[in-house]
């Protein structure tokens, strides 16, 4: 059995950021000169991704004529992947045809996620919030200008004097909760969700809110549960648009579900024998819910969850 990383999903050591070269001027006309440059293609929310066998990036060289036409503002450095430069391609004119690569299409990342490399798909993640900010703050919010972008795309800047606003890539601080009660865990579905599954309580943070405060607030919200402690466990970059998701385990203080709003179809307590038995479903191994609800289980559970879904 392939042992599974400690990072979560969208995560870890895939990228070498290598931030200071983003303040060169010249820095795409030095990723041009250089022959391994790598460039992947983005199209609104899409990538350019090729299938068979196995789905994996597309990326493309320098020397490939639809590279070769890209403008400074449709760029942005990613930095350093695999050790080559990597950048960013936005495909506003649609001047990059899937159809002469054999098997490429664009393709959302959601679907995909859970069967690219794990090193691409947190490569991917990463393009697709730059591109989503990009595409929101094409104008200054504080006087209607145009943007242009600066230091390799990941600054815009307001084009009126007057102003110069610098705008710079913001997330989304959002919580996720697993609250434990001793042998059972708290879990809620949603309505739009397949049937069966259920998972942890997650919200945003809202301006003026710790990220404790908002545990204890989404969680009383959503289930009328209090809770006492809360434990920071890892976090998830989360790029549907643009969240970072904070994981926690929080001891449960009550224990009367009561929905207070309707975020949640439904909330119950689950055991880990429930969850052993396939009821519920806790989705995806990717996605931070998985993690929580793994390490709570495997703490007091023969087999771990990963084998026991697998049987």
């Amino acid at each position: 059995m392939q042992q599974r990383s400690s990072f979560n999903h969208f995560s870890g050591p895939y990228l070498e950021r290598n931030a200071a070269a983003r303040e060169d001027a010249a820095w795409f006309e030095m990723a041009r000169c250089d022959a391994s440059t790598r460039y992947i293609v983005a199209r609104g929310t899409t990538h350019l991704v090729v299938h068979g066998p196995a789905p994996h990036v597309a990326f493309l060289g320098g020397d490939d004529p639809r590279i070769a036409c890209v403008e400074e503002r449709q760029a942005v450095l990613l930095g350093w992947f695999e050790c080559a430069r990597c950048v960013l391609v936005e495909d506003e004119a649609g001047r990059v045809d899937p159809a002469v690569i054999s098997g490429a299409r664009y393709e959302e990342l959601r679907p995909l996620s859970s069967e690219l490399p794990e090193r691409e798909a947190g490569l991917l993640a990463y393009a697709r919030a730059l591109s989503i900010w990009r595409a929101q703050h094409r104008y200054c919010g504080r006087c209607g200008a145009p943007t242009r972008p600066a230091r390799a795309g990941h600054v815009l800047a307001c084009s009126n004097t007057t102003c110069r606003q610098e705008l710079f890539p913001r997330i989304d601080p959002a919580i996720i909760v697993l609250v434990i009660d001793g042998e059972r865990a708290l879990l809620g579905r949603q309505a739009s969700w397949p049937s069966g599954r259920y998972s942890t309580i997650a919200g945003f943070v809202e301006p003026g809110e710790s990220v404790e405060d908002a545990v204890a607030r989404e969680v009383m919200e959503e289930t009328g549960i209090e809770v006492g402690d809360i434990a920071y466990q890892s976090s998830q970059p989360w790029p549907f648009p643009s969240s970072l998701m904070l994981g926690f385990h929080a001891t449960a203080a009550s224990r009367v579900i009561n929905r207070r709003d309707s975020e949640l179809e439904d909330a119950q307590w689950f055991t880990r024998a429930d969850i052993a038995g396939g009821h519920p479903l806790v989705g995806a191994h990717t996605s931070i819910s998985w993690r929580l609800i793994e390490t709570w289980f495997d703490a007091g559970w023969p087999t771990p969850l990963s084998q026991v879904r697998a049987l």
